[in-house]
């Protein structure tokens, strides 16, 4: 999914912030706590002040993101 999952981050330049985070990397630990992290992949669409307003368990299609990201860029 990576590569798709980039090319949304190109796409929505200046529109969305895109933050990785590798679940294997014991300093993530505190995110992937807060955000209640429980399977690979997982994708969160989060407000300004870091609420979760989306989440994704799976794979995820690029129309799903774009359909939830409308909501947001308009």
């Amino acid at each position: 999914m990576a590569p798709m999952v980039h090319g949304l981050e190109a796409e929505y330049a200046g529109k969305i912030k895109f933050t990785f985070l590798d679940a294997d990397d014991p300093q993530t630990d505190p995110f992937q706590s807060a955000l209640g992290f429980q399977y690979q992949p997982e994708f969160y669409l989060l407000d300004a002040d870091g609420r979760i307003l989306k989440k994704w368990i799976g794979f995820v299609s690029a129309e799903d993101f774009k359909a939830e990201f409308a909501k947001y860029t308009q």
